[in-house]
């Protein structure tokens, strides 16, 4: 049995219920539906349960068959086929009864999705070659479940195939990387002794996996297999956003390139968010109708990373605001570019901003949150920065503190986002209260970032001639970090609709003076004579972030004026 939450207005994790049998779908009545049928059906779906159940065609009127009436689960039953009902295809119902569920936002792990890659139990790795052009250099390995990755290493694939530059596209956009470029042999000086498990590899090219390729399993000995041919090699081509170079470079790459046509927000890390595209001047979202791998893996190559891990519906990374430009949109996988596929232009029926479209896609291992660890922390979101410094040539990395002076929330973000730790809450420049760690050393001092950096060591800092005034444990930095973030945006186009000039005469203003809402010159004036000249305004602040917001001072320290 097949089954799927459909209609309208939904999130992701809820909707009617469509079941898939005897080649047709359709629907469940919701004459003695209860909330054990609902757990059943959300197990179906990969939720661990379910949280409510919906009558009376909540979310709309399916079609075709009513295929279950009269459900009744105990609630631990593998199947709603297993449930006392009166037969498939047995109903007295119309489609106005159609029933639905509200599923707990939490997936059974393992749960295979059409829309997910589990990259946890089927992996490519690229393994370290004899002369390391770069972390991203070397011959490609696979682990089935895990259990093909032995001691001594990933199992090599087979070279000898015709199509080796699609499989070699396949292969880097797995390993996190843009494009991928086929190195000379020179990298082994040397034969190693390689275990073997797949050949004959084939890929189009457009595959979001190296599984989705076809491929031959080596059987028996796996040690004597390819005599032939050698390991597949590949070389990883970085994306703009991890390539070296300094971010003036950066910035002078992207004046000439242009404006970006797309981008993605509301993602807690790298390679994650919300797909925006930008269209007649005005940025605005994609609807999540037919909305897959494929798609979102041109989106993540156009962006400069591999291919898709997740294609994202229901607004799962934030709901964003203004137009929704796009709808149905079906790539074939080898588009350069979102705007090359096929879509549908939107109109203001079809979809809602809690339908828009998000991706996370695979990106290059850096090795970034290697060099950087938290301390002290009352959990793994917060505590001490301690950064490794002299980590190159094979020594050992030196573990050391940061300055404070000047940290801020926009250093606190770097150093979340290396740690894979999502946003930042708060940039500390006190940490006495994390004193748990026997590094005492300064080791950074001066770091000042712009916010958009991968790593610590790539923001502005005095590198080895530290200049710290408070040398002491207490004054070095510290985070807490969150994976998710309310996201405040102004309305701006309501400010400039509504704004008007307005003389207001001095009596009718003693409360905006009190509130500092006037300007300096408003002391020297003539009390209550006279009047000052106003801009009036309404405001909107929508938030568009994943998390409520709430002031950091708490509510001890709110203020209260008569005046509101």
């Amino acid at each position: 049995l097949k089954f799927r939450l459909a209609g309208y207005p939904r999130k992701h994790n809820e909707g009617r219920v469509e079941v898939f049998y005897n080649d047709e779908w359709g629907t469940i009545c919701d004459d003695d539906f209860t909330l054990d049928n609902a757990h059943v059906l959300c197990r179906h779906l990969g939720f661990v349960a379910a949280t409510g159940w919906a009558h009376s065609a909540k979310y709309g009127t399916g079609i075709g068959r009513i295929w279950l009436d009269n459900v009744n689960c105990a609630g631990g039953e593998k199947s709603i086929g297993d449930c006392k009902h009166r037969g498939w295809g047995n109903s007295d119902c119309s489609h106005e009864e159609d029933a639905g569920v509200i599923c707990k936002d939490e997936r059974i792990p393992g749960f295979k999705d059409s829309n997910v890659i589990e990259v946890r139990n089927l992996m490519a790795r690229v393994g370290s070659t004899t002369i390391p052009q770069s972390i991203l250099d070397g011959f490609l390995g696979v682990a089935l479940h895990v259990t093909l990755e032995t001691a001594k290493g990933a199992q090599p694939v087979h070279a000898a195939t015709g199509r080796l530059a699609d499989d070699t596209s396949t292969a880097t956009g797995l390993t996190g990387c843009g494009s991928g470029l086929l190195p000379p042999c020179r990298l082994f000086t040397e034969r190693q002794q390689l275990n073997y498990r797949l050949h004959s590899v084939s890929c189009m090219g457009t595959e979001v996996h190296l599984s989705m390729c076809t491929f031959e399993f080596y059987r028996g000995n796996a040690s004597a297999t390819c005599r032939a041919g050698m390991p597949a090699v590949v070389s990883c081509l970085p994306g703009p956003i991890f390539a070296a170079g300094n971010a003036h470079k950066k910035k002078q790459r992207q004046q000439q390139q242009g404006q970006p046509r797309i981008r993605l927000k509301g993602g807690a890390r790298v390679g994650e968010g919300r797909v925006e595209v930008l269209k007649s001047s005005e940025w605005g979202t994609i609807c999540d109708d037919r909305w897959n791998l494929l798609s979102a893996s041109v989106v993540c190559r156009e962006l400069g990373f591999g291919s898709a891990k997740e294609a994202l519906t229901g607004a799962r990374m934030g709901q964003g605001t203004g137009p929704i430009h796009l709808n149905e949109v079906q790539c074939q996988g080898t588009e350069k570019s979102l705007w090359s596929c096929p879509f549908r232009n939107i109109t203001q029926e079809d979809c809602k901003h809690t339908e828009d479209a998000a991706v996370r896609c695979n990106i290059p291992y850096m090795g970034y949150e290697n060099l950087i660890r938290l301390s002290g922390g009352q959990s793994r979101f917060e505590g001490r920065v301690e950064v490794a410094v002299g980590a190159g040539d094979g020594d050992q990395p030196r573990w050391g503190l940061v300055c404070s002076e000047g940290w801020g929330t926009l250093e606190a973000m770097v150093a979340c986002r290396q740690l894979g730790l999502g946003f930042a809450n708060h940039g500390l420049q006190e940490t006495w209260y994390w004193d748990a760690s026997n590094v005492t050393e300064m080791v950074m001092s001066g770091v000042k970032c712009t916010g958009h950096e991968m790593s610590l060591s790539h923001c502005q800092h005095h590198g080895t001639s530290l200049s710290c005034r408070n040398t002491g444990t207490r004054f070095a930095a510290g985070v807490i970090c969150s994976e998710t973030a309310s996201d405040l945006l102004l309305h701006a186009p309501l400010v400039q609709e509504t704004a008007y000039i307005e003389d207001r005469p001095l009596h009718m203003l003693y409360c905006a003076a009190e509130e500092n809402c006037l300007s300096s010159s408003a002391r020297l004036a003539n009390w209550p004579y006279g009047h000052r000249r106003l801009l009036r305004f309404s405001s909107q602040i929508h938030n568009h972030g994943r998390a409520d917001f709430r002031p950091k001072a708490g509510r001890h320290s709110w203020v209260w004026h008569e005046c509101h």
